[in-house]
């Protein structure tokens, strides 16, 4: 498979270089990165800190689009809605690792699935994937007096919170319970806020170090707490992720689709 990754030269740009290399069955056909970028014109494997691999990063999208059966994106909002358009006219599938994606841009990418299949997640790793079915789970089958809580922390380069995985398994709790985030979303408390009020879900983001993704939920009620949670250590568990995505994705029906579907979740 003929797989483009758009922000090359970013932390997950190499990481996933890097998981295309060591994929059989999968050859990195394209690098994008932006114009001006001291990435531009060098070649894409040492770019990623490898050996030459014969693909120079490149700031035309066109050519690299047309010659590709999927894009790989862990770009930035505005540029993952452009990117979107591109793989629509190219035909291809679009796997979105973006973070801090808001509803204008979900609303563009949703234009651009009634074209190709696009595959968004705001964690492309199985294990948070795993984590929101059972938080459904668990959420469902308690009453909303259990309150609900999402812990994360990121290294201290992150720049957008909660983080896409905590918004995950915000609305995966927000789903168990059928209703929606958006109306019971809690973050940032800070001086006197008083009580806590039922049925809310509470978000807290700690930023700091190189912590490459840690995640909470913790069910609390009265005299006792459910608390699940996962920890990445690697990287490119998410590049390994968004490979999976794209292999899953090739040739499927247009539509916009999650990890969960990408590993048959629903079910659980």
């Amino acid at each position: 498979m003929r797989l483009v990754v758009v922000g090359a030269a970013g932390r997950m740009g190499r990481m996933l270089i890097k998981a295309i290399a060591e994929n059989p069955g999968c050859t990195l056909s394209g690098a994008i990165e932006r114009s001006g970028s001291a990435a531009v014109g060098q070649d894409a494997g040492v770019v990623a800190g490898m050996s030459s691999c014969g693909v120079l990063v490149t700031s035309e999208t066109g050519s690299a689009f047309a010659d590709a059966d999927g894009v790989l994106d862990f770009t930035s909002p505005e540029a993952t809605v452009e990117y979107s358009s591109l793989a629509a006219q190219a035909g291809i599938v679009h796997i979105v690792g973006t973070t801090g994606m808001e509803p204008v841009h979900f609303s563009k990418l949703e234009r651009a699935a009634r074209n190709i299949p696009i595959v968004q997640s705001g964690n492309m790793s199985l294990g948070v994937n795993i984590l929101a079915a059972l938080v459904r789970k668990v959420a469902a089958t308690l009453d909303k007096e259990w309150d609900i809580e999402v812990l994360e922390m990121h290294h201290r380069m992150k720049v957008d919170a909660p983080s896409g995985a905590a918004l995950l398994l915000g609305e995966a709790a927000a789903s168990g319970r059928q209703t929606i985030l958006s109306d019971h979303y809690v973050a940032g408390r800070d001086g006197y806020t008083g009580c806590r009020t039922v049925g809310t879900i509470g978000f807290a983001a700690l930023r700091g170090g190189t912590v490459v993704g840690d995640h909470k939920v913790v069910f609390a009620g009265a005299g006792e707490r459910i608390e699940l949670s996962h920890i990445a250590e690697d990287r490119s568990l998410f590049a390994q992720g968004a490979i999976k995505a794209a292999i899953w994705g090739r040739n499927r029906e247009h539509g916009l689709y999650t990890m969960s579907d990408v590993l048959g979740l629903d079910g659980l």
